[in-house]
């Protein structure tokens, strides 16, 4: 929100404008920030929520899923960010804060603790969880049994 802001006040909506050398550097010292915070935060997650919520019986199945979607949407990001720049200028990282306040609420209210859980019970964390406990039916466990 902060490189946003500073972007539209020196560029508004137009895009026409410049940095001074300074100001180009308070920019580039905000964004290092984000990715220091990235680094420490939501980075990581991506990789280690999976590997703790998935059942043994699924776990490297639900793993390489996580992988590919998470590539493809990295590549799709990376190919499609500088036109959104061009586009939408300062607003594409309004854009990107309002996905990590999304991220945020589904974490909060979807996304049951995992911290000091064996990995044997998490099948019993999803059905006690307020929302994936109503998902979760016998029939599935059942189904899963058998196979």
């Amino acid at each position: 929100i902060v490189v946003a802001a500073l972007i539209a006040v020196n560029f508004g909506l137009t895009g026409q404008g410049t940095f001074s050398k300074t100001y180009a550097d308070l920019v580039v010292f905000f964004i290092c920030i984000y990715v220091s915070a990235f680094a420490w935060s939501w980075g990581p997650l991506g990789w280690l929520v999976p590997s703790e919520i998935f059942p043994l019986e699924i776990r490297s199945a639900g793993q390489s899923i996580n992988v590919s979607v998470n590539l493809l949407f990295t590549f799709i990001i990376a190919q499609v960010f500088l036109s959104m720049l061009c586009h939408i200028k300062f607003g594409l990282f309004f854009f990107f804060a309002a996905f990590v306040g999304l991220m945020t609420a589904f974490i909060y209210y979807f996304l049951p603790e995992t911290k000091n859980i064996p990995i044997e019970e998490m099948e019993q964390v999803w059905k006690d969880h307020k929302f994936w406990g109503k998902v979760i039916r016998d029939e599935d466990e059942k189904d899963i049994e058998m196979s």
